[in-house]
Protein backbone atom coordinates (compact mmCIF):
# COMPACT_ATOMS: atom_id res chain seq x y z
CA UNK A 1 0.00 0.00 0.00
CA UNK A 2 0.85 3.25 -0.87
CA UNK A 3 0.03 7.43 -0.20
CA UNK A 4 -1.39 9.04 -2.49
CA UNK A 5 1.25 11.80 -2.66
CA UNK A 6 4.23 13.15 -4.87
CA UNK A 7 7.30 14.47 -3.69
CA UNK A 8 9.73 17.86 -4.20
CA UNK A 9 11.86 17.03 -7.08
CA UNK A 10 15.60 16.47 -5.06
CA UNK A 11 17.73 20.14 -5.96
CA UNK A 12 21.09 17.41 -6.49
CA UNK A 13 22.39 20.42 -3.84
CA UNK A 14 24.29 21.98 -6.82
CA UNK A 15 27.43 20.70 -6.07
CA UNK A 16 27.88 20.72 -9.77
CA UNK A 17 26.74 19.41 -13.13
CA UNK A 18 24.57 16.10 -12.01
CA UNK A 19 23.01 13.27 -14.12
CA UNK A 20 20.76 14.31 -16.46
CA UNK A 21 18.44 11.64 -14.82
CA UNK A 22 14.64 11.50 -13.86
CA UNK A 23 13.56 13.30 -10.52
CA UNK A 24 10.51 12.38 -8.65
CA UNK A 25 7.37 14.40 -8.72
CA UNK A 26 6.61 17.23 -6.65
CA UNK A 27 4.72 17.14 -3.41
CA UNK A 28 2.84 18.98 -1.38
CA UNK A 29 3.64 20.32 1.88
CA UNK A 30 3.55 18.71 5.00
CA UNK A 31 2.46 15.14 3.43
CA UNK A 32 3.64 11.66 4.45
CA UNK A 33 7.05 10.29 3.16
CA UNK A 34 7.66 7.65 5.34
CA UNK A 35 5.34 5.97 7.85
CA UNK A 36 5.86 3.25 9.78
CA UNK A 37 2.92 1.68 11.54
CA UNK A 38 2.79 -0.68 14.59
CA UNK A 39 6.36 -1.79 14.17
CA UNK A 40 7.74 -4.49 16.06
CA UNK A 41 11.31 -5.29 16.39
CA UNK A 42 13.66 -6.85 18.16
CA UNK A 43 17.14 -8.76 18.81
CA UNK A 44 16.51 -12.06 19.78
CA UNK A 45 15.09 -11.86 23.43
CA UNK A 46 15.64 -7.90 23.70
CA UNK A 47 12.73 -6.16 22.29
CA UNK A 48 13.83 -2.73 20.66
CA UNK A 49 10.57 -1.33 19.78
CA UNK A 50 6.55 -2.65 20.64
CA UNK A 51 4.10 -0.96 18.65
CA UNK A 52 6.18 1.53 16.97
CA UNK A 53 3.94 4.53 15.18
CA UNK A 54 6.24 7.52 13.28
CA UNK A 55 5.67 9.44 10.31
CA UNK A 56 8.06 11.58 8.67
CA UNK A 57 6.56 14.53 6.21
CA UNK A 58 7.32 16.50 3.43
CA UNK A 59 9.72 19.00 5.25
CA UNK A 60 10.96 17.14 7.65
CA UNK A 61 14.39 17.90 8.96
CA UNK A 62 14.75 15.49 11.86
CA UNK A 63 17.56 14.95 14.34
CA UNK A 64 17.13 11.08 16.02
CA UNK A 65 18.41 11.45 19.91
CA UNK A 66 18.70 9.61 22.74
CA UNK A 67 21.24 7.75 24.75
CA UNK A 68 23.65 5.13 23.61
CA UNK A 69 21.83 1.93 22.92
CA UNK A 70 18.39 3.62 23.10
CA UNK A 71 17.66 2.12 19.09
CA UNK A 72 18.47 5.24 17.14
CA UNK A 73 20.30 3.41 14.71
CA UNK A 74 17.79 0.43 14.41
CA UNK A 75 14.88 3.23 13.97
CA UNK A 76 16.98 5.28 11.17
CA UNK A 77 17.60 1.69 9.21
CA UNK A 78 13.91 0.73 9.28
CA UNK A 79 13.09 4.10 8.16
CA UNK A 80 15.57 3.40 5.21
CA UNK A 81 13.98 0.11 4.44
CA UNK A 82 17.22 -1.89 5.10
CA UNK A 83 16.57 -3.77 8.15
CA UNK A 84 13.89 -6.32 8.59
CA UNK A 85 11.03 -6.30 11.75
CA UNK A 86 9.00 -8.92 13.02
CA UNK A 87 5.72 -7.00 12.72
CA UNK A 88 4.23 -3.51 11.70
CA UNK A 89 4.12 -1.94 8.14
CA UNK A 90 6.44 0.47 6.66
CA UNK A 91 5.29 2.66 3.69
CA UNK A 92 6.58 4.92 1.43
CA UNK A 93 4.59 8.07 0.16
CA UNK A 94 4.41 7.89 -4.01
CA UNK A 95 7.38 8.46 -5.64
CA UNK A 96 9.67 8.79 -3.17
CA UNK A 97 13.19 7.89 -3.45
CA UNK A 98 15.42 6.87 -0.27
CA UNK A 99 19.00 7.00 0.13
CA UNK A 100 21.05 6.10 3.32
CA UNK A 101 24.33 6.70 4.53
CA UNK A 102 26.14 5.00 7.16
CA UNK A 103 29.56 4.39 7.95
CA UNK A 104 29.74 0.98 7.32
CA UNK A 105 29.35 2.05 3.71
CA UNK A 106 32.53 2.89 3.42
CA UNK A 107 33.29 -0.57 3.31
CA UNK A 108 31.90 -0.97 0.37
CA UNK A 109 33.81 0.99 -1.64
CA UNK A 110 36.03 -0.72 -4.46
CA UNK A 111 39.41 -0.74 -3.41
CA UNK A 112 40.94 -0.64 -6.35
CA UNK A 113 39.08 2.16 -8.00
CA UNK A 114 40.56 5.99 -7.96
CA UNK A 115 38.07 8.50 -6.62
CA UNK A 116 36.66 9.42 -10.04
CA UNK A 117 36.25 6.54 -11.06
CA UNK A 118 34.26 5.18 -7.95
CA UNK A 119 32.06 8.46 -8.65
CA UNK A 120 31.76 7.29 -11.99
CA UNK A 121 29.92 4.10 -11.32
CA UNK A 122 26.68 6.27 -10.01
CA UNK A 123 27.12 8.26 -12.67
CA UNK A 124 28.31 6.24 -15.79
CA UNK A 125 27.40 8.55 -18.47
CA UNK A 126 28.71 11.75 -16.98
CA UNK A 127 31.51 13.67 -18.17
CA UNK A 128 34.75 13.58 -16.05
CA UNK A 129 34.60 17.46 -16.02
CA UNK A 130 31.20 17.24 -14.33
CA UNK A 131 32.64 14.76 -11.92
CA UNK A 132 35.54 16.37 -11.40
CA UNK A 133 33.58 19.46 -10.40
CA UNK A 134 31.61 17.15 -7.99
CA UNK A 135 34.52 16.03 -6.08
CA UNK A 136 36.16 19.51 -6.33
CA UNK A 137 33.32 20.14 -4.20
CA UNK A 138 34.45 17.74 -1.95
CA UNK A 139 37.51 18.55 -1.46
CA UNK A 140 39.21 16.37 -3.93
CA UNK A 141 41.05 18.80 -6.45
CA UNK A 142 44.12 18.02 -9.20
CA UNK A 143 45.36 14.43 -8.92
CA UNK A 144 43.31 13.64 -5.65
CA UNK A 145 40.71 12.15 -8.51
CA UNK A 146 42.99 9.54 -9.58
CA UNK A 147 43.94 8.37 -6.06
CA UNK A 148 43.49 4.46 -5.48
CA UNK A 149 40.26 3.89 -2.89
CA UNK A 150 42.65 1.82 -0.52
CA UNK A 151 45.38 4.67 0.20
CA UNK A 152 42.37 7.22 1.10
CA UNK A 153 42.03 8.58 5.18
CA UNK A 154 38.66 7.64 6.76
CA UNK A 155 37.56 11.30 6.22
CA UNK A 156 38.36 11.03 2.56
CA UNK A 157 36.03 7.58 2.00
CA UNK A 158 33.52 9.72 4.19
CA UNK A 159 33.19 12.62 1.69
CA UNK A 160 33.27 10.02 -1.29
CA UNK A 161 30.25 8.15 0.10
CA UNK A 162 28.51 11.06 0.62
CA UNK A 163 29.56 12.42 -3.01
CA UNK A 164 28.43 9.35 -4.21
CA UNK A 165 25.00 9.30 -1.88
CA UNK A 166 24.16 13.10 -2.91
CA UNK A 167 24.58 12.22 -6.76
CA UNK A 168 21.88 10.12 -6.83
CA UNK A 169 18.26 11.54 -7.54
CA UNK A 170 16.54 10.81 -3.89
CA UNK A 171 14.49 12.93 -2.24
CA UNK A 172 14.33 11.83 1.20
CA UNK A 173 17.88 11.12 3.07
CA UNK A 174 18.70 8.89 5.76
CA UNK A 175 21.98 9.26 7.50
CA UNK A 176 24.13 7.82 10.41
CA UNK A 177 26.81 9.91 11.89
CA UNK A 178 27.39 11.82 8.50
CA UNK A 179 30.58 14.28 10.52
CA UNK A 180 32.59 11.09 11.45
CA UNK A 181 36.53 11.22 10.12
CA UNK A 182 35.47 14.98 8.50
CA UNK A 183 37.29 17.77 9.68
CA UNK A 184 36.34 21.25 10.25
CA UNK A 185 36.13 22.33 6.41
CA UNK A 186 34.71 19.04 5.24
CA UNK A 187 31.95 19.61 8.15
CA UNK A 188 31.10 22.88 6.98
CA UNK A 189 30.86 21.80 3.29
CA UNK A 190 28.29 19.08 4.16
CA UNK A 191 26.43 21.79 6.35
CA UNK A 192 26.38 23.86 3.09
CA UNK A 193 24.73 21.04 0.99
CA UNK A 194 22.32 20.14 3.45
CA UNK A 195 20.99 23.73 4.42
CA UNK A 196 20.55 23.96 0.72
CA UNK A 197 18.51 20.34 0.44
CA UNK A 198 14.75 20.63 -0.11
CA UNK A 199 13.87 17.61 0.30
CA UNK A 200 12.68 15.22 3.38
CA UNK A 201 16.28 14.50 5.88
CA UNK A 202 16.78 12.68 9.35
CA UNK A 203 19.82 11.66 10.94
CA UNK A 204 21.73 11.17 13.64
CA UNK A 205 24.69 12.70 14.92
CA UNK A 206 26.73 13.50 17.96
CA UNK A 207 27.88 16.92 16.31
CA UNK A 208 25.16 19.17 18.09
CA UNK A 209 26.33 22.13 15.75
CA UNK A 210 24.80 19.89 12.84
CA UNK A 211 21.43 19.43 14.77
CA UNK A 212 21.25 22.91 15.74
CA UNK A 213 21.77 24.31 12.32
CA UNK A 214 19.84 21.88 10.26
CA UNK A 215 16.97 20.32 12.14
CA UNK A 216 13.59 21.86 12.70
CA UNK A 217 12.00 18.59 14.29
CA UNK A 218 13.64 16.34 17.12
CA UNK A 219 12.67 12.87 17.95
CA UNK A 220 13.77 11.43 21.30
CA UNK A 221 13.94 7.87 21.56
CA UNK A 222 12.94 7.11 25.11
CA UNK A 223 11.82 3.34 26.15
CA UNK A 224 11.43 2.20 22.88
CA UNK A 225 8.85 5.35 21.89
CA UNK A 226 9.46 7.76 19.83
CA UNK A 227 9.12 11.40 21.60
CA UNK A 228 8.72 13.96 18.77
CA UNK A 229 9.21 17.62 19.59
CA UNK A 230 7.86 20.07 16.31
CA UNK A 231 10.80 22.75 17.43
CA UNK A 232 14.66 23.34 17.06
CA UNK A 233 17.33 22.14 19.11
CA UNK A 234 17.64 24.39 22.04
CA UNK A 235 14.29 24.72 22.06
CA UNK A 236 13.70 20.90 22.78
CA UNK A 237 16.38 21.22 24.89
CA UNK A 238 14.66 23.88 26.91
CA UNK A 239 11.59 21.98 26.85
CA UNK A 240 13.49 18.74 28.28
CA UNK A 241 15.10 21.10 31.25
CA UNK A 242 11.38 22.67 32.21
CA UNK A 243 9.41 19.01 32.06
CA UNK A 244 12.38 17.83 34.15
CA UNK A 245 11.43 19.89 36.88
CA UNK A 246 7.76 19.06 36.79
CA UNK A 247 6.69 21.80 34.76
CA UNK A 248 3.96 21.43 32.26
CA UNK A 249 4.86 23.17 29.61
CA UNK A 250 4.53 23.67 25.48
CA UNK A 251 6.65 25.69 23.89
CA UNK A 252 5.14 25.46 20.41
CA UNK A 253 2.38 27.64 22.44
CA UNK A 254 4.09 30.95 22.11
CA UNK A 255 3.18 34.38 23.45
CA UNK A 256 3.24 37.38 20.42
CA UNK A 257 6.97 37.97 21.44
CA UNK A 258 8.11 34.11 20.68
CA UNK A 259 6.33 33.94 17.74
CA UNK A 260 8.36 36.99 16.85
CA UNK A 261 11.35 35.04 17.95
CA UNK A 262 10.55 32.31 15.35
CA UNK A 263 9.93 34.28 12.72
CA UNK A 264 13.71 35.71 13.18
CA UNK A 265 14.63 32.11 13.38
CA UNK A 266 13.23 31.14 9.80
CA UNK A 267 14.68 34.35 8.50
CA UNK A 268 18.11 33.25 9.66
CA UNK A 269 17.32 29.45 8.43
CA UNK A 270 16.80 30.68 5.21
CA UNK A 271 19.29 33.07 4.79
CA UNK A 272 21.22 30.15 6.09
CA UNK A 273 19.98 27.95 3.08
CA UNK A 274 20.27 30.91 0.49
CA UNK A 275 24.11 31.44 1.95
CA UNK A 276 24.32 27.44 1.41
CA UNK A 277 22.95 27.57 -1.89
CA UNK A 278 25.62 30.57 -3.19
CA UNK A 279 28.48 28.60 -2.08
CA UNK A 280 27.05 25.55 -4.25
CA UNK A 281 26.83 27.40 -7.06
CA UNK A 282 30.58 28.98 -6.42
CA UNK A 283 32.23 25.78 -6.06
CA UNK A 284 30.20 24.09 -9.00
CA UNK A 285 31.42 27.26 -10.86
CA UNK A 286 34.83 27.30 -9.79
CA UNK A 287 35.90 23.97 -8.78
CA UNK A 288 36.87 22.68 -13.28
CA UNK A 289 38.55 26.12 -13.59
CA UNK A 290 41.13 25.42 -10.70
CA UNK A 291 41.21 21.68 -11.66
CA UNK A 292 42.21 23.28 -15.09
CA UNK A 293 44.59 26.12 -13.58
CA UNK A 294 46.45 23.25 -11.52
CA UNK A 295 46.47 21.24 -14.72
CA UNK A 296 48.36 23.66 -16.70
CA UNK A 297 50.64 24.65 -13.92
CA UNK A 298 52.26 21.11 -14.29
CA UNK A 299 52.25 21.27 -17.63
CA UNK A 300 54.04 24.93 -17.55
CA UNK A 301 55.98 23.51 -14.95
CA UNK A 302 57.30 19.97 -16.89
CA UNK A 303 58.08 22.87 -20.56
CA UNK A 304 59.48 25.00 -18.41
CA UNK A 305 62.29 21.93 -17.28
CA UNK A 306 62.52 20.84 -20.21
CA UNK A 307 63.50 24.56 -22.16
CA UNK A 308 66.11 25.02 -18.66
CA UNK A 309 67.65 21.62 -20.09
CA UNK A 310 67.43 22.51 -23.74
CA UNK A 311 69.27 26.59 -23.04
CA UNK A 312 71.63 23.97 -20.82
CA UNK A 313 72.71 22.23 -24.03
CA UNK A 314 73.06 25.67 -25.54
CA UNK A 315 75.73 26.50 -23.74
CA UNK A 316 77.67 24.08 -24.26
CA UNK A 317 80.31 24.39 -27.20
CA UNK A 318 81.23 20.50 -27.96
CA UNK A 319 76.91 20.03 -28.59
CA UNK A 320 77.30 22.30 -31.71
CA UNK A 321 79.61 19.68 -33.52
CA UNK A 322 76.42 17.04 -35.09
CA UNK A 323 74.33 19.90 -37.17
CA UNK A 324 71.75 17.71 -37.12
CA UNK A 325 70.98 17.09 -33.16
CA UNK A 326 71.77 21.09 -33.16
CA UNK A 327 68.82 21.86 -35.49
CA UNK A 328 66.69 19.61 -34.11
CA UNK A 329 67.02 20.91 -30.44
CA UNK A 330 66.82 24.08 -32.08
CA UNK A 331 63.50 23.64 -33.86
CA UNK A 332 61.95 21.74 -30.22
CA UNK A 333 63.33 25.18 -28.31
CA UNK A 334 61.16 26.85 -30.72
CA UNK A 335 58.54 24.86 -30.20
CA UNK A 336 58.39 24.77 -26.62
CA UNK A 337 58.55 28.47 -26.47
CA UNK A 338 55.45 28.36 -28.61
CA UNK A 339 53.80 26.10 -25.84
CA UNK A 340 54.86 27.24 -22.94
CA UNK A 341 53.60 31.23 -24.25
CA UNK A 342 50.48 29.31 -25.25
CA UNK A 343 49.39 27.60 -21.70
CA UNK A 344 50.97 31.39 -19.92
CA UNK A 345 47.62 33.26 -21.74
CA UNK A 346 45.91 30.07 -21.01
CA UNK A 347 46.81 30.20 -17.38
CA UNK A 348 46.24 33.69 -16.90
CA UNK A 349 42.81 33.58 -18.57
CA UNK A 350 41.67 31.13 -16.35
CA UNK A 351 43.17 32.80 -13.17
CA UNK A 352 40.72 36.08 -14.52
CA UNK A 353 37.91 33.75 -14.75
CA UNK A 354 38.00 32.35 -11.23
CA UNK A 355 39.00 35.74 -9.51
CA UNK A 356 35.55 36.94 -11.87
CA UNK A 357 33.66 34.26 -9.93
CA UNK A 358 35.42 34.80 -6.81
CA UNK A 359 34.47 38.86 -7.01
CA UNK A 360 30.78 37.70 -8.39
CA UNK A 361 30.67 35.46 -5.23
CA UNK A 362 31.66 37.90 -2.55
CA UNK A 363 29.31 40.49 -4.07
CA UNK A 364 26.07 38.40 -4.10
CA UNK A 365 26.62 37.51 -0.43
CA UNK A 366 27.36 41.02 0.75
CA UNK A 367 23.83 41.67 -1.43
CA UNK A 368 22.35 38.94 0.42
CA UNK A 369 23.50 39.96 4.00
CA UNK A 370 21.93 43.20 3.22
CA UNK A 371 18.43 41.70 2.38
CA UNK A 372 18.66 39.64 4.83
CA UNK A 373 19.88 42.20 7.31
CA UNK A 374 16.62 44.96 6.49
CA UNK A 375 13.93 41.76 7.34
CA UNK A 376 15.88 40.94 10.72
Amino acid sequence: MTFDVTLNPLPMINWGSVPKCPFPEPVRSGEEVVALKHIHKSYDENVVYRDLNLVLRRGDRAALVGANGAGKTTLLKILAGVLDFEGGERRLGDNVETAYYAQYQLELLEAENSVLNELRRVAPQEREEKLRGILGAFLFSGDDVYKKVAVLSGGEKSRLSIAKMLLRPANCLLMDEPTNHLDISSRERLTDALEAYHGTLCFITHDRTLIRQIANKIIEIRNGVPVVYAGNYDEYLAWKEKTAKGEEVDLRSRTDDSSRELSLREIQRRRKTAEGELRNSYYRDVSPIKNRISQTEENLAALESEFRDLESYFSSPENYGDGAEITAATKRYQELKRMVSRLTDEWAELSMEAERLKVDFDESMKRLESDFTRLE
